[in-house]
């Protein structure tokens, strides 16, 4: 199945596509304190839900969305016209890596997507550059709570260098001339909502669409995907959104 569809399908039932509760998303969003005409700008931003939810927090404001996945982004749009957000949000289908905007940014955001920038310390030096002088950035990235197991690192591809502990994401941010002004550690509720909404989603896709070319492996992923998560880095990979200003 190809990897960006494969990818909505399992957010389906969890737009945020991060393991933060929709309380904590507005919580951090609070947070941000921009000015209600905020300029936004969400990177990897999948079906665009932290950036239409930022646009309820600021009235006159304005969102850019970037994502490579024409699937997710059809969503976005058919959310933001039913949410009537049609006009304030534009979507961009490209990779974030290359997106040039017009102007600089008051808010933003790269949650679960750092990926795209090679990791934390690439996200903070190529989405802080879109940030204008006195914005934020909202940056959600993982973590190891506890020492990561083979099981775990077998099940998330990952080194132990792949990520560092909290105080270590800390002092990454600081040296990069960032400082959190807040932060929201995902707790382990939210974590097993993420994980069971993830695999849940991909799951009934396939047992309702049993006769699809791609069922069979849809539920090979889904499966996998548990059992990595369930006897892998469960309780081990931890997730933090910090909100930071330049120092």
């Amino acid at each position: 199945m190809d990897r960006q569809r494969l990818s909505d399908i399992a957010h389906s039932h969890h737009p945020i596509a991060a393991p933060v509760s929709g309380v904590n998303v507005n919580r951090l969003l609070r947070r941000a304190d921009r000015r209600p005409a905020a300029r936004i700008l969400d990177l990897g931003c999948g079906r665009a839900a932290w950036a239409m939810q930022a646009l309820a927090h600021y009235p006159d404001g304005h969102a850019d969305g970037v994502d490579v996945s024409h699937h997710a982004l059809e969503h976005a749009a058919a959310a933001a016209e039913t949410r009537g957000l049609a006009d304030r949000l534009t979507l961009h289908e490209r990779d974030a890596r290359g997106y040039v905007p017009d102007g600089d940014y008051d808010l933003v955001l790269c949650v679960g997507s750092t990926h795209i920038f090679d990791g934390f310390a690439g996200t903070l030096r190529a989405a802080g550059r879109h940030v204008n002088p006195d914005g934020i950035l909202l940056v959600g990235e993982g973590f190891w709570q506890a020492p990561p197991t083979p099981e775990a690192l077998a099940a998330l591809e990952a080194k132990p260098e792949d990520h560092t502990d909290l105080a270590g994401l800390v002092d990454a941010a600081e040296e990069a001339g960032w400082t959190p002004v807040y932060a929201h550690l995902s707790d382990a509720a939210e974590w097993d909502n993420y994980e069971w909404s993830w695999v849940g989603s991909l799951t009934e896709w396939a047992l309702d669409n049993p006769g699809h070319p791609d069922a069979a492996e849809a539920l090979t992923v889904a499966r996998a995907h548990r059992d990595g998560w369930l006897r892998g880095y469960r309780n081990l990979l931890g997730f933090a959104t910090l909100v930071l200003r330049r120092t």
